[in-house]
Protein backbone atom coordinates (compact mmCIF):
# COMPACT_ATOMS: atom_id res chain seq x y z
CA UNK A 1 0.00 0.00 0.00
CA UNK A 2 1.47 3.36 -1.00
CA UNK A 3 1.08 6.74 0.70
CA UNK A 4 -1.61 7.92 -1.74
CA UNK A 5 -3.74 4.87 -1.00
CA UNK A 6 -3.29 5.40 2.73
CA UNK A 7 -4.28 9.06 2.37
CA UNK A 8 -7.45 8.17 0.44
CA UNK A 9 -8.41 5.72 3.18
CA UNK A 10 -7.55 8.17 5.94
CA UNK A 11 -9.77 10.85 4.41
CA UNK A 12 -12.75 8.56 5.00
CA UNK A 13 -12.10 8.60 8.75
CA UNK A 14 -14.03 10.85 11.11
CA UNK A 15 -12.19 14.07 12.04
CA UNK A 16 -11.36 12.77 15.52
CA UNK A 17 -9.90 9.59 14.05
CA UNK A 18 -7.83 11.59 11.55
CA UNK A 19 -6.50 13.72 14.38
CA UNK A 20 -5.58 10.60 16.33
CA UNK A 21 -3.78 9.24 13.26
CA UNK A 22 -1.86 12.50 12.87
CA UNK A 23 -0.83 12.38 16.53
CA UNK A 24 0.36 8.78 16.23
CA UNK A 25 2.37 9.53 13.08
CA UNK A 26 3.89 12.63 14.68
CA UNK A 27 4.89 10.68 17.78
CA UNK A 28 6.55 8.06 15.58
CA UNK A 29 8.76 10.78 14.08
CA UNK A 30 9.68 12.33 17.42
CA UNK A 31 11.28 9.31 19.06
CA UNK A 32 14.61 10.37 20.53
CA UNK A 33 17.76 8.71 19.29
CA UNK A 34 19.15 6.96 22.36
CA UNK A 35 22.73 7.37 21.17
CA UNK A 36 22.33 11.13 20.73
CA UNK A 37 20.60 11.40 24.11
CA UNK A 38 23.54 9.57 25.72
CA UNK A 39 26.08 11.84 24.02
CA UNK A 40 24.23 14.98 25.16
CA UNK A 41 23.96 13.66 28.71
CA UNK A 42 27.72 13.06 28.79
CA UNK A 43 28.41 16.50 27.32
CA UNK A 44 26.16 18.23 29.82
CA UNK A 45 27.94 16.43 32.67
CA UNK A 46 31.32 17.57 31.31
CA UNK A 47 30.13 21.16 31.03
CA UNK A 48 28.63 21.15 34.51
CA UNK A 49 31.84 19.72 35.98
CA UNK A 50 33.91 22.37 34.16
CA UNK A 51 31.63 25.08 35.53
CA UNK A 52 31.86 23.72 39.06
CA UNK A 53 35.67 23.53 38.81
CA UNK A 54 35.85 27.12 37.53
CA UNK A 55 37.32 26.15 34.16
CA UNK A 56 34.48 27.89 32.34
CA UNK A 57 32.20 30.78 33.19
CA UNK A 58 28.62 31.55 32.39
CA UNK A 59 27.51 34.49 30.27
CA UNK A 60 24.40 36.44 31.21
CA UNK A 61 21.55 36.08 28.74
CA UNK A 62 21.28 39.86 28.28
CA UNK A 63 25.00 40.03 27.41
CA UNK A 64 24.50 37.46 24.69
CA UNK A 65 21.51 39.34 23.29
CA UNK A 66 23.48 42.59 23.26
CA UNK A 67 26.43 40.93 21.54
CA UNK A 68 24.34 39.73 18.61
CA UNK A 69 22.10 42.75 18.04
Amino acid sequence: MDSNSILKEALHLRPAERLQLIEMLTRSLNKPDENIEKIWAEESEKRYKALEEGRIQTIAFNDIIERYK
